[in-house]
C-alpha cells in the first residue's frame, strides 16, 4: 500500500476520527518535546533552550511570514499582542524550568489545570457568565491539584508552583489568543509570538549560555521541529475534530508522559499524582461538557496548545 493511498483512505474517514488520530500523535509529540527539553536540561539553561528553540521554530515558519509582509505585522490590538507576548514567555520560562526539575507526569498533569485558569480568564477578558455547576468544576479541579502539590508536607516540591504559575500563565493565553482571533488573523498573531519570544531570549540566552555538545545541538533541533510538528498537528486536529471531543482525548498526553518519564529518567508518578490527575481530569472534562452544552465556544485555541509544554 502506497503513502498516496494511505493519505486518501485517512482523508476519507469522518471528521472526528480524524481529528481523535492526529489529536494522539500530536499528544505524543508534546510529550517527546518535554522530554527532549527535559534531557538538553540536564547541561544547558532553560533561557538557551528557549532561544534556540525560538530560532528553529521561526526558521521552519520565517517563508510564510516573509510572503505576507509586512501584513503580517498588522495589528489592531498591540495591547492584546503585548499581554499575550508577556503571558506566554511567562508560561514557556517557568513551564520549562518545571519540566527540567520535575518529574514529566507530575508537570503534566498541574498543567492540565490550565483549563480551570481559562474559565477565571475569560470571566475577566471576554465578559463570560460562569455558572455555579462549573464554578463548582474549577474548585473540585483546583482541590486536585492541591492533592498532587501537597502543601505543608514532606512530599511538597516548590517546582511544582512554577508548573502551576506556568499553567495559569497558558490558560490567560488561550483566552487572549480567542479576543485577538476577533480581529487579528492567525497568522499576525503567530509572527508577533515567533520573532518577540526569540528576542526577549537573547540576553538571558547570551549571559548563561554553554556551548552545546554536537549531541545538545541535535537535541535542541529535534526540540523546534518537534515543537512545530505538533503545533501544526494540533491545528489540524481542531480543523477536524469537534473541540470538546478532542480536549478530552488529549489527556492521554499524562500517559505519554509517564512513558518517557519511566524510559529516559526511570520516573514513575506517585499514587498522589494519579489520584489527583483523576480529579483534574474529571472535573476538566465536565467543564468542557458544560460548555458544549450551553453552546459556548471553548475557551481554547490550537495557536495556544504549545504553552502547556
Amino acid at each position: 500500500m502506497t503513502i498516496q493511498s494511505l493519505k486518501s483512505r485517512f482523508l476519507n474517514l469522518p471528521d472526528n476520527l480524524k481529528g481523535i488520530a492526529t489529536i494522539m500523535v500530536a499528544a505524543i509529540g508534546f510529550s517527546l518535546m518535554v522530554a527532549l527539553i527535559k534531557l538538553a536540561g540536564e547541561r544547558l539553561h532553560v533561557t538557551q533552550i528557549l532561544f534556540l528553540r525560538q530560532i528553529v521554530m521561526v526558521a521552519i515558519v520565517l517563508p510564510g511570514i516573509v510572503a505576507h509582509f509586512p501584513g503580517s505585522l498588522k495589528t489592531t490590538r498591540p495591547d492584546l499582542q503585548a499581554a499575550r507576548i508577556l503571558f506566554a514567555l511567562t508560561a514557556m520560562l517557568f513551564g520549562f524550568y518545571a519540566v527540567i526539575n520535575m518529574p514529566l507526569a507530575d508537570v503534566t498533569a498541574i498543567g492540565f489545570a490550565k483549563s480551570f485558569f481559562v474559565t477565571i480568564a475569560a470571566i475577566w477578558f471576554l465578559k463570560e457568565k460562569v455558572g455555579p455547576r462549573r464554578w463548582l468544576a474549577v474548585f473540585i479541579g483546583f482541590g486536585g491539584v492541591i492533592l498532587m502539590v501537597q502543601p505543608g508536607t514532606e512530599g511538597f516540591n516548590p517546582i511544582a508552583i512554577y508548573a502551576l504559575i506556568g499553567s495559569a500563565c497558558a490558560g490567560i493565553v488561550m483566552v487572549i489568543i480567542r479576543k485577538l482571533a476577533q480581529t487579528d488573523t492567525p497568522k499576525t498573531i503567530l509572527t508577533y509570538q515567533a520573532f518577540a519570544i526569540g528576542l526577549f531570549m537573547v540576553i538571558p540566552a547570551w549571559y548563561y549560555w554553554q556551548s552545546p555538545t554536537i549531541n545538545e545541538w541535535l537535541l535542541l533541533l529535534a526540540i523546534g521541529v518537534v515543537s512545530y510538528g505538533a503545533q501544526m498537528l494540533n491545528v489540524y486536529a481542531y480543523k477536524w475534530g469537534e473541540a470538546s471531543l478532542l480536549a478530552s482525548i488529549d489527556y492521554i498526553r499524562l500517559l505519554y508522559s509517564t512513558f518517557f518519564g519511566y524510559l529516559l529518567f526511570s520516573e514513575l508518578p506517585g499514587p498522589y499524582t494519579w489520584i489527583g490527575s483523576a480529579v483534574i481530569i474529571g472535573a476538566s472534562i465536565y467543564t468542557i461538557q458544560r460548555e458544549r452544552v450551553r453552546k459556548q465556544n471553548l475557551a481554547r485555541s490550537p495557536d495556544g496548545r504549545d504553552y502547556t509544554n
